[in-house]
């Protein structure tokens, strides 16, 4: 794991990158993960490929932004998020929004706060086909 935001081509593995965030702190009492991945149908239509965008650099630090204002908000220990871009099927997964703290309640709040974020204000373009 590098850092609190990788935006990649590539799968994650959520194992992975859970051990990783929560390695060398005792302190961790909770795990919130939440991944989304890609349906098979939008709006009553079929959805045979999504294709995602982004502003590279732009949207990193967008993404660094709400995690520090989620920091503020919560007491937690830890985030790490991954976003996909590029070409992706459905089933693929998408996202990943992961956070620590000591507490359950605070994780859940700070994972469904930066997912709401990234579900609707971030810098992402989205191409349906």
């Amino acid at each position: 794991m590098t850092g609190r935001v990788s935006i990649q081509t590539g799968d994650f593995d959520l194992s992975a990158e859970v051990a990783a965030l929560r390695r060398g702190d005792g302190g961790v009492g909770a795990v919130c993960t939440f991944v989304g991945t890609v349906r098979d149908h939008s709006g009553g239509e079929s959805v045979a490929t999504m294709e995602l965008e982004h502003y590279p650099g732009m949207t990193e630090k967008a993404i660094e932004g709400m995690i520090d204002e989620a920091c503020r908000r919560f007491d937690i220990r830890g985030v790490r998020v991954i976003h996909r871009v590029g070409l992706l099927q459905p089933a693929d997964q998408i996202v990943l929004v992961a956070v620590t703290s000591a507490h359950r309640g605070e994780s859940f709040q700070a994972c469904e706060f930066l997912m709401d974020y990234l579900k609707t204000q971030a810098p992402f373009w989205k191409k349906e086909l």
